[in-house]
């Protein structure tokens, strides 16, 4: 390790024993949370999206009932409004499935590992990667804030 890597934070060095192949691992579990992460903020963009249009829908029947079109209002009522998105289920339910499933696991997976092979560090390939690639000495390339 070059001594600018002593300079770097020790919440993000290497612990020592650690080789390039583990702290590399690490950072590939990590970033596959992070996809997992982006993957769970378009579950619940879909679920504002379909709750939006739940209500639109509404509003959509109350003017076709308003211009004199109550039959095309009740169907649209019976059968697209209050709908299960998928098989019993409204967004709601989908969220709190992934959130209490596949997220809770991911997210506790990727905490042991970080805990057992870099002491708990966060993104120490991520500040290696940094580290390698700042300028030395240039302002704006500062190895720590």
């Amino acid at each position: 390790m070059s001594d600018d890597r002593e300079k770097m934070s020790a919440d993000h060095r290497r612990p020592n024993g650690s080789d390039d192949a583990t702290v590399s691992a690490v950072g590939s579990v990590s970033e596959a949370l992070e996809w997992v992460e982006r993957a769970r903020g378009h579950l619940y963009t879909f679920h504002q999206l379909m709750g939006h249009a739940d209500l639109q829908f509404g509003s959509a029947a109350d003017e076709l009932r308003d211009a004199g079109h109550g039959d095309a209002a009740d169907a649209l009522e019976r059968e697209v409004i209050g709908r299960n998105v998928i098989e019993g289920r409204w967004t709601f339910q989908m969220v709190e499935d992934f959130d209490d499933g596949y997220w809770t696991t991911a997210r506790e997976h990727e905490r042991r590992i970080r805990d057992d092979l870099m002491d708990g560090r966060r993104h120490v390939f991520e500040a290696e990667m940094k580290e390698d690639r700042r300028t030395h000495g240039e302002r704006g390339h500062e190895a720590t804030p």
